[in-house]
């Protein structure tokens, strides 16, 4: 049989187990992830693989890609331990943003753009995304990378500060301990923000079981000047470069130290919130109880 036909099956395959891991039935990411070659985003094999009983990473005996269509997190930069992200995560993440077709999705922390293929395959032709990229050597390889993705704008800069235009869903690739203002000010109508906050704390140790040791992603929804936020999963994710400080990173850890992440309905801006219905205060804005 011919390599890429087998590769076809193999990706077909490789759909049906991410999106089964992440418990999500959606027929149009099922196509995305078996679309889109991983092998054209990982650099040349043979490849770093993150193996969690080791803590560390193996590489795989050849350059065949069959090794990249597992549940696994790969190597981009294994000396600075930066990865390109585990596809179950990103294909539960990506169901709750629901990018349509012809929505234009802002994806901050783009990497070497695997994950921004699938979502520049999910808005289709007449959709676009914006990817920005803060680390000038991944952003140089996203470029090269999504040279055919004529839907695609790469951006080399601080993903809290580059400028955009409305955007339909803004899907958050690196831990924050604030949502910046900027992304809550350019949701359109109905846009969706896909936020992760992860507390420094996260990174000290403690059990695997605590939603502290990593951090939370909420999906923040916006309806005219009302934003609905709900806890949508634990993520462990590289810190966002612009999107913390230590002000807010002390009151997330105290707020992931209290609990109740997980009854977090709204986020409300420029409001006066009784300290009983928030579980999250930052400056000007809460992520709030009803």
């Amino acid at each position: 049989m011919d390599p890429q036909a087998e590769l076809r099956i193999l990706r077909a395959a490789y759909a049906k187990q991410i999106l089964a891991a992440a418990n999500v039935v959606d027929a149009r990411l099922a196509a995305a992830f078996a679309a889109i070659p991983r092998e054209d985003f990982v650099g040349p094999g043979p490849w770093m693989m993150l193996r969690w009983w080791t803590r560390d990473y193996v590489p795989t005996p050849d350059a065949d890609p069959v090794y990249l269509y597992t549940n696994d997190l790969v190597a981009l930069l294994p000396e600075r331990r930066l990865n390109n992200g585990q596809p179950s995560l990103h294909a539960h993440l990506m169901h709750q943003a629901a990018p349509a077709h012809g929505e234009h999705v802002v994806h901050v922390g783009t990497g070497t753009g695997y994950y921004t293929a699938l979502l520049a395959h999910l808005v289709g032709a007449t959709g676009r995304v914006t990817s920005i990229e803060y680390d000038p050597e991944l952003a140089a390889r996203a470029r090269a990378n999504l040279a055919p993705y004529e839907n695609v704008e790469i951006i080399a800069g601080d993903g809290t500060q580059v400028p955009f235009g409305p955007a339909d869903v803004i899907y958050v690739n690196a831990g924050c301990t604030r949502p910046a203002a900027r992304w809550l000010d350019r949701l359109a109508e109905g846009g969706r923000l896909i936020l992760p906050l992860t507390s420094d704390e996260g990174f000290k140790g403690g059990t695997p079981e605590q939603v502290a040791r990593s951090g939370a992603v909420f999906r923040v929804q916006r309806n005219g000047a009302e934003y609905q936020a709900d806890w949508i999963s634990g993520v462990a994710i590289i810190p966002c470069d612009g999107g913390r400080d230590e002000r807010s990173e002390k009151a997330l850890a105290e707020a992931f130290a209290r609990g109740g992440w997980q009854k977090v309905t709204r986020l409300i801006r420029d409001a006066e919130i009784p300290d009983e219905r928030c579980w999250l205060r930052g400056d000007g804005w809460c992520l709030a109880y009803d």
